[in-house]
């Protein structure tokens, strides 16, 4: 999988006792170690076959990738894959997102292209040039920015992109999230896959693209239970449930707007719901669970345990072997101990020696 990528890899089997340097040193086996110009990089990214194999072609890629046509283009978007968002900057000079390309390069990948056709303005959706188009393959989801392309601006809109207007909730997704300072309006369902919860999510998506400064995100109790009942999902509850929540213990609902009647204009009353945030009528509450870095960090903490654990059992071993060798062995110390015994017995006993030659004789 790795045979196309611009990477010598290299497998290295280092002994316990010897290493080439301290810096290259693992804390523990097997590790990956990155080498940029010769200098040892730990290596933070997915571990899952191809997640690893994405994670490794934006290593290794240019910043921002120049593309020559509406063929080149294609070929881009399929050779990078699906897992982080693609920004095309169409009609755009790479100079201009160069520096925000370099930011965020191991979150997205950015290109320009150059020459396209008027194919490519359907395809990708905009109809004027210059238009930094963004999509997230996985969900489906796309945006344009016409500008103004200067840095707060154009900074503003890469970053609020890089998860999409209406985020599933998951472990993965909790993880974007943790770099995320806006707050969530979470849409608590039923069942995510349902045909009417499709429906709320498009509304979702339309509600996320006019208000950039908040993160719409939802969940489904079928899909996460564990996740949905820490704002009490499991207890007598109507659904859809909508509330603010930004990461703590913490969460409001807005007064007169917990949940969405079915019956009536859903678009509507998320309107009427996020009118109410902002004039601040809402009601604190306290999740009944884990908190937000404590869902992002259970798999983590779990795995610092058992490597303390497997940590202290390798050193007990090492320690006992290290006390193994150091301990005189009396099968071999006792022949030598012999040997030098009877050589100074010898020196020092000219009567023996004389009695030897007696024999001899």
């Amino acid at each position: 999988m790795l045979t196309n990528l611009p990477l010598l890899l290299v497998n290295m089997k280092l002994s316990r006792k010897k290493s080439n340097s301290l810096s290259e040193r693992p804390r523990g086996y097997p590790t990956l170690k990155l080498f940029k110009r010769g200098v040892p990089v730990d290596y933070h990214g997915p571990r899952k076959a191809h997640k690893l194999v994405s994670h490794l072609k934006k290593i290794v890629a240019p910043d921002v990738s120049i593309l020559g046509s509406d063929s080149a283009i294609s070929d881009f978007v399929e050779a990078v894959g699906t897992y982080f968002p693609i920004y095309i900057g169409f009609g755009l000079d790479e100079m201009v997102i160069s520096h925000l390309a370099i930011k965020y390069k191991r979150k997205a990948w950015f290109s320009v292209a150059k020459d396209f056709s008027g194919d490519a303005m359907v395809l990708y959706d905009f109809d004027k040039v210059p238009a930094l188009v963004v999509f997230h393959p996985n969900y489906n989801q796309q945006s344009v920015f016409y500008g103004p392309f200067e840095d707060e601006f154009l900074g503003d809109f890469i970053k609020q992109n890089l998860i999409p207007l209406a985020v599933p909730m998951n472990r993965e997704t909790l993880k974007l999230l943790s770099d995320d300072d806006r707050k969530i309006v979470l849409t608590i369902m039923e069942d995510e896959n349902e045909e009417k919860s499709q429906k709320l999510i498009k509304l979702l998506k339309a509600a996320a693209s006019a208000n950039r400064d908040l993160v719409f995100g939802y969940v489904g109790v079928k899909q996460w239970d564990e996740f949905a009942n820490t704002f009490g999902a499991n207890e007598d509850t109507n659904f859809p449930k909508l509330i603010i929540w930004n990461g703590d213990e913490q969460y409001f609902t807005v007064i007169g707007y917990e949940s969405l009647d079915e019956e009536e204009d859903q678009s509507s009353q998320i309107s009427r719901f996020l009118e109410g945030y902002r004039e601040g009528r809402m009601e604190k509450k306290m999740i009944k669970g884990p908190s937000f870095m404590d869902y992002m960090n259970v798999i983590g903490i779990a795995a610092v345990f058992i490597i303390v654990f497997l940590v202290a059992i390798l050193m007990l071993i090492r320690r006992l072997s290290t006390h193994d060798d150091n301990k005189p062995r009396k099968d071999i110390y006792d022949d030598d101990d012999d040997d030098e015994g009877e050589e100074e017995s010898s020196a020092e006993s000219p009567e023996s020696d004389y009695e030897v030659r007696k024999k001899e004789d």
